[in-house]
């Protein structure tokens, strides 16, 4: 067998290498899935009357021991396969005979890959989530670490307000706590059993039990009716790599703050060597190349987002062979998200705050002396903001109380110094 629509017609070779593509490569990480989906569809089969004990007894063997073995790195899915449900499919027959043929009675590659899709996408939108709440908890640990050292609160730039080390990563960790919200939240649409659905219009003649693969598989519901699993192909897809895009667009944030405040004009951050890269011809250079590509990587996630979206527009209903192309940016933006979540744990872990260069501009208690005044002699806001105002640009005869020695001018921790 070379594909599973082989009719036995030569095939150009271009064209095989052009409508393949990348599927050959994209699928190998489907693999157990798949064959998880085959085996729960074959014991439905046998349920159903359709296969017997024999066969499905070597099928399900047969996959199992196909799933060891691929997992152990003794077979990989060729070009010649064109995708995964081929190469599964080729293997199984090799291994246990004609059986192995019986395995895709009442499917298509259509629902086939698509279960296999969304198995795979159920444990990775766990993996995210677990992944942006382990860079939260390292944020937390770091405000446990340094929460007590002020920081400047910027706008436009600009020293506006008093912050804190808490309170800027404390603000991260909760956005990333919301985004493992939002990537748990993609699982509505990945939990329904779209198995059974075939090409997107069932399987007249068979009685498949498309609950019995429902349970078998731990899906939510099934996805009904059989046409709209084909118009859904695309939407889930689209969604978590919404998430994803927040949740980088998070990250390319705070590392942005982190390469500014590395700089020798803020010098507010200590990184670690091992965690800093050098140049070829500027011998002192320690580089924060780690923060730079995760902010420049969040751009990556918008464009995997905006490639799925634009592949899905105004296709026709059923199924069309531009929906192969989903997988490429699906997996190239859970495989950035995770790496990006993986290296930021141990990078927060090992950065450290030096409070010796943390200055603070006495203005930036304007506000609090506003509000002040407010509370002390019960005028207007407008009014309190206008005397600040004022007492900053020296157009009043009063001392300027936010330029006076003060607590605030030097003290940048609001606890012990660091040593």
């Amino acid at each position: 067998m070379t594909r599973l629509w082989d009719k036995g017609a030569p095939l150009d070779e271009r064209v095989l290498q052009y409508t393949a593509g990348e599927d050959h490569a994209l699928d190998e990480r489907l693999v157990p899935y798949d064959a998880r989906a085959s085996i729960a569809h074959a014991q439905m089969l046998h349920a159903q009357g359709l296969l017997s004990a024999e066969d499905c007894e070597a099928i399900e063997s047969g996959l199992e021991s196909l799933i060891a073995s691929h997992a152990k790195g003794d077979w990989h899915i060729d070009l010649a396969d064109e995708d995964g449900q081929t190469a599964l499919e080729k293997r199984l027959t090799a291994l246990i005979g004609a059986a192995g043929g019986r395995v895709h009675l009442g499917r298509s590659r259509n629902d086939q890959v698509l279960t296999a899709l969304r198995l795979y996408l159920r444990d990775a939108t766990t993996q995210l989530a677990e992944g942006a709440e382990a860079v939260a908890l390292a944020l937390s640990r770091l405000a446990a670490r340094e929460g007590d050292l002020e920081l400047p609160g910027y706008t436009h730039m600009q020293q506006a307000m008093p912050s804190s080390v808490e309170l800027w990563a404390g603000g991260f960790a909760a956005e990333l706590r919301d985004d493992a919200a939002g990537l748990r939240a993609v699982q509505r649409r990945i939990g329904q059993n779209p198995l059974g659905s075939a090409a997107g219009y069932g399987t007249p003649g068979l009685p498949l039990d498309r609950e019995a693969t429902r349970q078998a598989l731990d899906f939510e519901t099934v996805h009904e009716p059989v046409t709209a699993v084909q118009l859904s192909r695309g939407k889930a897809e689209s969604q978590l790599l919404f998430e994803i895009t927040l949740l980088m667009q998070d990250l390319g944030r705070f590392a942005a703050d982190v390469c500014l405040f590395y700089t020798q004009e803020f010098a507010f951050l200590h990184l670690p060597e091992q965690f800093t890269t050098g140049s070829s011809i500027m011998p002192q250079k320690r580089n924060p190349d780690v923060f730079e590509l995760l902010r420049g990587r969040s751009a990556t996630a918008q464009g995997c987002l905006l490639e799925a979206l634009a592949i899905v527009a105004k296709l026709p209903s059923g199924y069309q062979r531009d929906l192969q192309l989903l997988k490429a940016p699906l997996f190239r933006g859970i495989d950035l998200a995770l790496a990006s979540t993986a290296i930021l744990v141990p990078a927060i872990d090992a950065m450290g705050f030096r409070a010796d260069n943390i200055r603070l501009d006495p203005a930036i208690h304007a506000a609090e002396r506003a509000n002040e005044l407010v509370v002390r002699e019960g005028i207007p806001f407008r009014e309190a903001y206008r005397r600040v105002g004022a007492e900053l640009r020296g157009d009043s005869g009063d001392a300027d109380p936010l330029h006076e020695d003060s607590p605030h001018e030097d003290s940048t921790r609001v606890g012990p110094a660091n040593p």
